[in-house]
């Protein structure tokens, strides 16, 4: 499943655009634009991460972060129109996993939220064996059987299988993908990734037209489905 992002500002226009560069990312967004409805959303949606504006009415974010705090162990990330060491002294002894001043780049926000979600929520150990279908996958010894045949998978394919595989049933982005298999140091195309799915698809019987286990979501990523 994909992430859930709560915004909290009460500039709409803020709001909008973060919105839209998350929702297009792949994130599930629900908002609020004061401090009481964050507090309401967050027990109500129970999100994976809080992107949340000092500067709100009535109850300002400090108090919605100190009350989170207490609740729930849900990562935030702080945003301010204050430039002042001392909000972001206190807002990072709140527990805030990230901090960032106004005006800011919505890419590098969209950044670094997937950067705290990937400390919050580190990818689960994969299996050193994977079975689905009539396939068998042993990560370990790099070897593939299907039908009880064995076939050939490159170390990158081994790889990128890995990667799925070990996100369960949530979508994974192309970027973590890129990151994982490839590496962060290292510039490849988006599209990359859908050329070695697609290789992969054929190497393991997955109907490209109509996958059952590498399954593809338009615009973000893929999943994988045992």
């Amino acid at each position: 499943m994909s992430s859930k992002i709560l915004v909290v500002d009460d500039e709409a226009k803020i709001v909008r655009l973060v919105r839209s560069y998350l929702e297009q990312s792949g994130f599930v967004v629900v908002e609020a634009n004061d401090g009481q409805m964050a507090l309401i959303q967050a027990r109500r949606e129970k999100p994976d991460l809080v992107v949340l504006d000092l500067g709100l009415p009535g109850i300002d974010g400090l108090e919605v972060a100190r009350t989170l705090r207490r609740e729930r162990d849900t990562p935030i990330i702080m945003l301010t129109a204050r430039i002042e060491d001392t909000d972001k002294i206190v807002g990072l002894e709140l527990g805030a996993d990230d901090y960032m001043t106004k005006p800011f780049s919505p890419r590098e926000l969209l950044a670094r939220v997937r950067a705290v979600l990937r400390r919050a929520k580190p990818a689960r150990p994969g299996p050193d064996v994977c079975r689905f279908g009539d396939v068998e996958i042993d990560f370990e010894k790099y070897e593939a059987k299907k039908g009880g045949k064995p076939f050939d998978l490159s170390a990158l394919e081994f790889s990128l299988l890995r990667s799925l595989v070990r996100h369960g049933d949530r979508v994974v982005p192309r970027d973590t993908l890129l990151d994982e298999v490839w590496g962060k140091e290292v510039y490849v195309a988006p599209r990359t990734v859908d050329k070695h799915v697609s290789q992969l698809r054929k190497k393991i019987g997955d109907d490209p037209k109509a996958p059952r286990h590498i399954l593809g979501v338009r615009g973000v990523g893929y999943r994988f489905k045992g």
